[in-house]
């Protein structure tokens, strides 16, 4: 079995709202995608996290084999 690099894991954490590898690779990618600082306590909001959902949903079908 392959394991997942860090991208892979910032993608996954950014579609499924499930932590995989360090929260720091995917909170530095998020402040990126969005252009701005993001407050953490944001990620406790339902509406926000389907934004970030919409950042990384081109990116995890990505993902899918061929």
């Amino acid at each position: 079995m392959t394991k997942l690099t860090q991208q892979q894991c910032i993608i996954l954490t950014g579609f499924t709202g499930i932590l995989h590898g360090e929260f720091e690779w995917f909170f530095s990618d998020l402040q990126n995608r969005l252009g701005r600082d993001v407050q953490t306590s944001e990620l406790g909001y339902p509406e926000f996290m389907e934004e970030c959902k919409a950042l990384y949903e081109e990116d995890f079908s990505a993902l899918m084999p061929d």
